[in-house]
C-alpha cells in the first residue's frame, strides 16, 4: 500500500481537535490511540460507571471512580493501537481503516510497539491501588485484548470476544468496591457483551463487502441479510440481561423505568437498521453512546 503524503493527510483530518492542538509529531500516535474517535471510550466508560453505581449503591468513592475511568481509557486506547499493528496488512485495504497511521505510513511497527508497551505500561501502574482479587480480575482480561484483533481470521463471532474485554471492567468495579462479584453483575456484564454484538454488528455492516474480500470474518457476514433480526434479538437479550440482573441486585422502580427508556431507544435503532444503507450504521453505532449513558443513569437513580 503506498503510504499517503503528508498533504493528503493534512487535508483529510484538518478540522478536528487532533489536527488542531497536538503537535505534528503527537498526531498519528493520537489517532493511533483513537483519541479523535472518542465514541469507544464512552462505550466502554459508561458501562464501567454503572457498574460502580452498583456496586457501591450509589457513588463510589473518588479514588475507584478516578482509577476506573483512567483505567478504562487506558485500556481502550491500548486495545486499538494492539488491533492496528495485528491489522496493519488489512487496514489499507478497507475503505475506512485506509488512513489509519500504521496502514498509510506514518507510523512504523517498531515506534506503534513501543508505544503499545507504554499504554500497557501505564494501566499496569493503576493496578497497585487495586483488591487482589481485582488484579487477578484485570489480568485475565489481557489475553482477551490481544486475542481479539486476530479473531477475525478464524471466526465469525469477533465482536463477542471485543465485548467481553471492552466491558471486563464492570466485573473489575464489583469484586473492588464489594469484594465479590454476584450473578446479577455477571448477568449485567453479559448484557453488555450481547448489547455490543449488537451495535458492533450494525457498525460491521459498514466493511462487510470489503473483509468478504479479503477473507475476514464478522457476525455482519454471518448474519448476512438477517442482520435486522439478529441485531433486534441481541439487543432483546440485553434488555433481558440488565432487568434480571438489576433486579438480583435490589435497584429501585427508577432503574425498571430507565430500562423502558432504554428499551424503546434499542428498538428504535433495530427498526431504523437498513442493509442497503451503510452510512446509517454508523450514525447508530454512535447512538449507543446514549444507551450507555442511560445505562449509567439508571443505574445510578436504580440505587434510590
Amino acid at each position: 500500500m503506498t503510504a499517503v503524503s503528508r498533504r493528503d493527510l493534512t487535508d483529510i483530518h484538518r478540522g478536528d481537535w487532533v489536527d488542531r492542538r497536538l503537535p505534528q509529531a503527537m498526531r498519528p500516535y493520537a489517532r493511533l490511540a483513537r483519541l479523535d474517535r472518542p465514541v469507544g471510550i464512552w462505550l466502554t466508560l459508561f458501562p464501567c460507571w454503572a457498574a460502580l453505581f452498583q456496586a457501591a449503591h450509589g457513588l463510589p468513592g473518588i479514588r475507584d471512580f478516578l482509577v476506573f475511568t483512567l483505567g478504562a481509557f487506558l485500556m481502550r486506547s491500548a486495545g486499538s493501537t494492539i488491533n492496528d499493528i495485528a491489522d496493519r496488512n488489512f487496514d489499507g485495504h478497507v475503505e475506512r481503516t485506509r488512513l489509519r497511521p500504521l496502514a498509510n505510513g506514518e507510523i512504523g511497527i517498531p515506534s506503534a510497539v513501543l508505544f503499545m508497551v507504554v499504554q500497557l505500561a501505564l494501566a499496569a501502574s493503576l493496578l497497585v491501588v487495586l483488591s487482589p482479587d481485582t488484579r487477578l480480575l484485570a489480568l485475565c482480561v489481557v489475553p482477551l485484548v490481544f486475542i481479539y484483533p486476530f479473531c477475525k481470521r478464524f471466526t465469525y463471532w469477533p465482536q463477542a470476544v471485543l465485548g467481553a474485554a471492552f466491558n471486563w471492567g464492570m466485573l473489575m468495579a464489583w469484586s473492588q468496591v464489594a469484594g465479590h462479584v454476584p450473578v446479577g453483575a455477571v448477568l449485567m456484564w453479559a448484557g453488555a457483551v450481547a448489547w455490543q454484538i449488537g451495535y458492533d454488528t450494525a457498525y460491521a455492516y459498514v466493511d462487510a463487502r470489503d473483509d468478504k474480500r479479503l477473507g475476514l470474518k464478522s457476525t455482519a457476514i454471518l448474519f448476512g441479510s438477517r442482520g435486522k433480526v439478529c441485531i433486534a434479538l441481541f439487543y432483546g437479550l440485553t434488555l433481558a440481561a440488565w432487568s434480571l440482573g438489576g433486579w438480583m441486585l435490589g435497584m429501585s422502580e427508577l432503574y425498571a423505568i430507565g430500562m423502558m427508556v432504554i428499551a424503546v431507544h434499542l428498538a428504535w435503532q433495530a427498526w431504523r437498521f437498513d442493509l442497503d444503507r451503510p452510512e446509517i450504521s454508523y450514525r447508530l453505532f454512535l447512538a449507543n453512546i446514549l444507551t450507555g449513558a442511560l445505562l449509567a443513569v439508571a443505574a445510578f437513580v436504580g440505587t434510590f
